[in-house]
């Protein structure tokens, strides 16, 4: 109950209005992210109509040989010393945005490790507002959730336009499943609390 009242709207939003975008959005997650219910590279994903998955560092599901088709532009969103700004690549041409999706340390691994990333160009992004992420401990100075992540570069690549809905999302998961915690009152959610959920008897039993 509590997992399809903290995603459920997601997963209509991603069925019904995807956010279309020109680029391709491929996240990399790392296999112990895949079961959290607080990850969020997935749930952008499901949101998109030009993305997908692939899960890295799991060998009952190993990656597929190429994650890239010939003369494919690839980048891979991380801020390494030598990373570009990622707007150098808003000229409408095509472009795969490559996502590793995990804690900061199992993303900096990935972009190395997984076959195919380490030849790419990093990307990173412009200074911004800190994360509104409250769900995890963010030890990094300027770090954001995976889908913070994702609609920032989607704005600096596309426009605001594309990243909105997907900021939207981000706040109501955010907000509802801290309310599902106890740690939001229900004033504060935003979109506010269905009454079924309350009715339910669902808050306080959400796992982190």
């Amino acid at each position: 109950v509590s997992v399809s009242f903290v995603a459920g709207a997601s997963r209509t939003f991603s069925t019904k209005r995807p956010v279309e975008t020109r680029t391709r959005v491929l996240v990399v997650v790392h296999k112990d992210e895949t079961d959290k219910t607080t990850n969020t590279g997935v749930l952008a994903a499901r949101c998109l109509n030009n993305a997908s998955v692939v899960v890295a560092g799991d060998r009952a599901r190993p990656l597929p040989s190429s994650l890239f088709e010939q003369g494919e532009r690839a980048v891979v969103l991380f801020p390494g010393e030598d990373a570009l700004p990622i707007a150098q690549f808003a000229d409408g041409a095509p472009l795969t945005l490559v996502i590793p999706d995990g804690t900061w340390r199992q993303a900096s691994k990935m972009t190395r490790r997984v076959h195919g990333l380490a030849a790419l160009p990093l990307v990173s992004l412009p200074a911004g507002a800190p994360t509104r992420y409250r769900l995890r401990a963010e030890r990094h100075p300027g770090g954001l959730a995976t889908l913070e992540a994702i609609a920032r570069a989607l704005a600096a690549l596309e426009g605001e336009a594309t990243a909105a809905p997907l900021l939207e999302l981000f706040a109501l998961f955010v907000d509802r499943t801290l309310w599902l915690r106890g740690a939001l009152p229900d004033h504060e959610v935003t979109g506010g609390v269905p009454a079924a959920a309350i009715a339910q008897g669902v808050r306080g039993h959400h796992p982190r």
